[in-house]
């Protein structure tokens, strides 16, 4: 048995190693997206919390529609966080957005929330 996890951890390891930095990221944004995040999206304006965003499965950089050139956007969905509890309430909604690679400050994390009980 130990063999046999060896020789898999040594295929494994010779696998990733033969993968560009790239195909590695995309194949680690495959795994998280199958097993799932609890993702948090801030945006600031003047410095000052605006927006909460949660729920968030994966924040895409969007792609052109012809080619692989990256656009200045990144998208997903999440549930508006109004009172910014890192809760969903009666009322707040899942809902697609998008922010700007240069002009929203953003800060993107896991939520500090779970595990936490009241």
């Amino acid at each position: 048995m130990k063999k046999a996890v060896l020789i898999f951890s040594l295929a494994l390891a010779i696998f990733f190693s033969g993968c560009s930095q790239e195909s590695q990221n995309k194949l680690g944004r495959s795994i998280q997206n199958w097993t799932g995040t609890n993702g948090v999206l801030d945006i600031y304006m003047g410095g000052n919390l605006v927006q909460r965003f949660i729920k968030i499965d994966k924040l895409s950089t969007a792609v052109s529609t012809e080619g692989d050139t990256s656009r200045n956007y990144r998208y997903g969905y999440g549930f508006l966080d109004l009172n910014q509890n890192y809760k969903v309430d009666n009322g707040e909604k899942k809902l697609y957005f998008e922010i700007s690679n240069y002009s929203t400050p953003y800060v993107f994390y896991d939520n500090p929330g779970v595990g936490i009980k009241e």
